[in-house]
Order: structure tokens, then sequence, then C-alpha cells
């Protein structure tokens, strides 16, 4: 009840623009960018954010931006592939990797993949990927040594990137925007592989950042001519709309065709748009 505003009856978060190095909206007071999702508690409390009487709410939510911005920004071409063709990219990379059929890939293997694709966006080493997935030091070094012979693109994509870092000091996201890493220089060790990581992270959740910002900017233009619809919440790739139970329909194709066409990449983008009464009920 005390966070309730007494005017509108309702919880508003505060989302700071520049709150975090990669250009990612944060929030606070309350920071619902933080309500869990995959626990029993977690969907228990989306449960209790309603959409008024007659209403529902819209999420939108990126399909696997980040891989999508890597695919884009290192040009690789078993990766570009794999979105063409609608693949599951984490069982394409397992097979990739293991050399076998992608119908021939498991659940753990799979599961492996996916840390894989998303660790190469952080810099992580086969000692991170060892500790976060319970593997020996050996199988773990496999995984990634095999992900960087199998994805060309990426590998060189890496180099180039730590390289063009250490020489201006700083990377750029998509939209040009900056993220200093002056550290990736400094004699002490630990600090430059940080800001080695860093300068590897940067370009590809700051690029995701800048597209969901502009797809926002896109959706809320064609929102405005519709009476009390708009975008009440924003956590990283997913976007919630409230809007009247008649208006659903069309909302919900002009929300997946702004945030698919925010920004043209070499991939495409893609959204997943649900439809509930509650956040709860839509997750």
């Amino acid at each position: 009840q005390e966070i309730t505003d007494p005017y509108t009856q309702r919880v508003h978060t505060t989302f700071d623009q520049t709150g975090t190095s990669t250009g990612r909206l944060s929030a606070m007071e309350p920071n619902l960018q933080n309500i869990p999702v995959r626990t029993a508690q977690g969907r228990k409390i989306r449960r209790a954010f309603t959409a008024e009487s007659g209403r529902v709410l819209i999420s939108s939510d990126y399909s696997q931006i980040e891989l999508r911005v890597l695919a884009h920004l290192s040009g690789d071409e078993r990766l570009c592939e794999a979105f063409a063709r609608g693949e599951d990219v984490h069982i394409a990379t397992a097979a990739a990797i293991l050399n076998i059929a992608p119908e021939a890939v498991t659940e753990e293997q799979r599961r492996v993949a996916k840390m894989v694709n998303y660790g190469i966006i952080y810099g992580m080493g086969d000692y991170g990927l060892a500790w976060r997935m319970d593997l020996s030091r050996d199988q773990a070094r496999a995984f990634v040594d095999g992900y960087l012979i199998r994805f060309p693109g990426v590998a060189k994509w890496r180099s180039a990137t730590i390289e063009n870092a250490r020489r201006d000091g700083f990377v750029r996201t998509i939209s040009g925007r900056v993220r200093p890493v002056p550290e990736i220089l400094s004699s002490n060790r630990s600090a430059a592989e940080a800001a080695s990581r860093a300068a590897l992270n940067a370009p590809v959740q700051g690029s995701a950042a800048d597209i969901i910002k502009q797809a926002m900017v896109r959706i809320d233009r064609e929102l405005a001519a519709l009476p009390d619809t708009g975008i009440v919440l924003q956590v990283h790739d997913e976007l919630l709309i409230e809007c009247s139970e008649e208006r659903a329909e069309r909302v919900t194709r002009i929300v997946k065709q702004e945030m698919e066409q925010a920004w043209p990449l070499s991939v495409n983008l893609a959204a997943e748009v649900r439809i509930g009464r509650n956040w709860g009920e839509i997750h």
C-alpha cells in the first residue's frame, strides 16, 4: 500500500536512462524489472499486476536479440544462416560444435551450447563455462574452442573488437554510443581482463538496448492515436502494453511490426507477443 500512488492507485517504477554502463534502462522505487519469472513465487507476484476491467496486457518480447545482434556485428555465416532458416540456434550451435546432426543433440548438450552462445558475448572462457555448467576444464575448453572454430566470424569479431578497444580506449554500440574501456591497457591483469569482457559485451548488449529504445519510440508514436493505450513497463527485452480488449488485436499487430522493424540488421528481428489479463498469465 505504501508504494501505491494516491492519485492513480497504481504502482509506478522510476526508470534511469544512465543507470547502467551498457545503456540498458534500470528501474527503482520499486524495481519492477526485477520481478522473478521462473519461480512459483515470482509467477504469483506477477499475477498481482493486472489490467483494469475490460482491458488486457500485451507482452512483446524480443527473441534472442543479443545473439541476433552478435550475428549482425560479426557477419558469421553459420550464425546468420541459422537465424535465416528459423532454426533453434542453441541446437544448431551444439550440432556444429560436436559435429553431429541437430536431431541427435541432447537437452544437456543444448543447455551447454546456450551457455556458450551467451558466454561468448560476455567474454567467458573455459574456466567460467566449467564453473557455471559443472564441467571439467577440458570439457569446457573443448566447447569454447569448438565454438570459435565452427563460428570463425564470431572469433574474428572478438579479436578485432579487443584490438580496436586497445587502440581507441572505447567501443561503440550500433547507434554510435560510446563505452569507454580505459582499463583495457592496465598493467593489472584482472582489470585488463574485466575491461576486455566489457569491450565484447557493450557493443552487443548496448546495441540491443538501443534497438528496444528505438522500438519504444516507434510504438509510442503509433499508439498515440489510440486513447488509453500505451506502454506501461519495459523489462530489458520485453515491453508491456495495456489496452482495451477490443483494441488488443490491432495493438498486437502494431507492437510486433514496430519491434521487428526497429533497426535494419542483416538478420531478422523477431518479437513474441502474448496477451493476458495479468502479467503472470502472459508468461
